[in-house]
């Protein structure tokens, strides 16, 4: 039943945005959507790239193309993107993909906020960065420095990034695709979906992996395939032959990347934090939809951003993860940086601690509870989460569905939770106080 819900929550968003970039002068999500959400509106944007460009326009920050990376650099630094976050796709799935290859892939760096794809030689910066409100919007950055540098809105990014791959939303994408030694992309693996509840045995085709996983999760990683007989799926090149890939820039050969490989890590989380987003992405415009209904509606107090909010709390406490089958290793550089971000508990407590034993963080709460989209979420969906929250980590929930958390787990959660984010410690000692105590 739960379910059912759960795709008639998804029909209602899909009738409401809808995308007709085919029309002259048409919204990214349909008239009656835009009005409520603004998504192409030039102005009162938030996100990491409006912000730079207001420094720009003050003179508080300035972009330097440097060779070869043009301006990979200096954006990276003024949104505060760590290089070590890179991860390498060499499947021909991009705006740029005839430059992408297994020599030449495509760069993605990425913190909670933003995203920036470079490609060797390419003629644009492909910036991502979340309006809290609005949700992702993309942008595209010359790499030219005969003129000082623009950034712009694009429209070509929602053709992939605007489906139900993304809950309906402009958002977030992460693929994986049974890739031939050239790059060219002979089919999405099935299976697969964005975000952390695929196993990793259906992860990353197309993708370089650098960094080791347990034997049970051999992952799509670093190979390539073949059509195979006609009606079946693509089969795996030989190991070890001439089309074997190699990792670019190792050795003095190929381009120069900013880091020295594409770190199993970063990967992980990044598949992580594109379904939250987009989750929150989701639940948002969903409440704002119902809210602009109601108020032309009066008395019709639609609840459908419930279902969303379901759905967001599932995933937000990792409901159905994938399991990991023995440790991983990464990068220390990419790891430390992010743990490093915080908050933490008066014990010392971060939602950013990784476990890459059996999952992927320690404790089963996503960080980005504290990111800007969900403090931006409407007070009534906020509120609604926090009480749920509250029930779930107390035991008091009536499903079934949060009964994979341990009271162990639930008890650190909520004691993180009361100690990093002042609102969830309102509810709870409001509600903890005798009846009539004010």
């Amino acid at each position: 039943m739960r379910s059912a819900r759960r795709l008639t929550a998804l029909g209602i968003l899909a009738v409401a945005i809808t995308s007709t970039a085919q029309e002259p002068g048409a919204t990214t999500l349909g008239p009656d959507a835009e009005a409520v959400i603004h998504y192409d509106a030039a102005e009162g944007r938030r996100d990491a790239v409006a912000a730079l460009e207001t420094r720009l326009a003050a003179g508080t920050a300035h972009l330097e193309f440097a060779p070869p990376h043009g301006y990979l650099g200096a954006v990276l630094r003024e949104l505060g993107i760590s290089p070590a976050s890179q991860s390498l796709v060499f499947s021909k799935t991009s705006s740029q993909r005839d430059r992408v290859g297994p020599q030449t892939p495509r760069a993605v760096y990425f913190n909670d906020e933003a995203a920036v794809g470079w490609v060797p030689d390419g003629t644009v910066l492909e910036v991502a960065a979340m309006d809290p409100e609005r949700g992702l919007l993309f942008y595209t950055l010359a790499q030219t420095p005969a003129e000082p540098p623009r950034f712009r809105r694009g429209t070509d990014c929602r053709q992939c990034h605007l489906d139900r791959r993304t809950v309906g939303v402009p958002g977030w994408l992460v693929r994986s695709m049974y890739t031939a030694p050239d790059g060219t992309a002979l089919g999405k693996v099935p299976g697969f979906v964005n975000g952390h509840n695929s196993p990793l045995t259906e992860r990353w085709g197309g993708w370089f992996v650098t960094g080791g996983t347990a034997a049970g999760d051999e992952h799509l990683g670093n190979r390539f395939f073949q059509d195979g007989p006609p009606g079946q799926m693509p089969i795996p090149v030989p190991a070890g032959g001439a089309d074997a890939p190699a990792l670019p820039g190792v050795g003095g050969a190929g381009p120069a990347y900013l880091a020295p490989g594409s770190d199993v890590v970063a990967l992980l989380v990044l598949e992580h934090q594109t379904k939250m987003l987009n989750l929150l992405i989701h639940a948002g415009y969903e409440a704002r939809l119902a809210r602009a209904a109601a108020a032309n509606t009066p008395g019709d107090g639609n609840p459908r951003w419930r279902d969303a909010a379901e759905m967001l709390l599932e995933y937000l406490l990792f409901r159905n993860e994938a399991t990991l089958h023995g440790p991983v290793t990464g990068d220390p550089a990419f790891a430390a940086g992010f743990v490093g971000h915080g908050p933490v508990d008066r014990h010392g407590r971060s939602l950013r601690q990784f476990d890459l034993r059996t999952r992927l963080f320690r404790y089963p709460c996503s960080y980005l509870i504290y990111s800007p989209a969900f403090d931006a979420l409407p007070e009534e969906l906020r509120s609604y989460l926090w009480r749920r929250l509250a029930e779930i980590l107390a035991g008091r929930d009536p499903g079934a569905g949060f009964a994979i958390l341990t009271p162990a787990e639930r008890q650190a959660v909520g004691e993180i939770l009361r100690d990093t984010k002042p609102e969830f410690a309102r509810l709870v000692q409001s509600a903890a106080r005798p009846p009539g105590e004010k």
